[in-house]
């Protein structure tokens, strides 16, 4: 597994929008733009599912995912394996979290599943001499 540093959280957490990135068990790739993402520990990433529909048949399929983001000159894309949880402790949390944001923003959401995504590399977006190296 590799391990966010703290300011690699902190820019997670502070961007608004990052990006999913999926393919199929054949290798069509798909991207999609992610707003309900959290950082449950310094190597788990949770996405909440309310709209996916090919990029959850790419999961299911190919778990293997890349999530990016950046701001400015800043940014990580952190790679590694999804899994999808429908019912269970994480599954309620983001279930939860949803339910919450929806109620503040007065729309109407609701989470379908909780993407747990285990990071086991991280890459550097940022342009210049370094961008794709390889950090962790």
């Amino acid at each position: 597994m590799a391990v966010m540093t703290e300011r690699m959280q902190e820019l997670f957490n502070k961007v608004t929008t990052a990006v999913l990135s999926t393919a199929t068990g054949n290798g069509i790739p798909n991207a999609v733009p992610i707003n309900a993402k959290k950082i449950l520990d310094e190597e788990t990433i949770l996405i909440s599912d309310q709209y996916f529909s090919k990029t959850l048949a790419n999961m299911k399929a190919n778990p293997q995912v890349s999530v990016t983001y950046w701001q400015g000159l800043e940014g990580y894309q952190l790679k590694g394996t999804v899994r999808v949880e429908t019912s269970g402790p994480l599954y309620e949390e983001a279930a939860r979290w949803v339910d919450d944001y929806a109620a503040r923003m007065k729309v109407s959401l609701k989470s379908k599943g909780a993407i747990i995504l285990k990071v086991e590399e991280i890459y550097s977006v940022a342009p210049g001499p370094d961008a794709g190296k390889r950090l962790a």
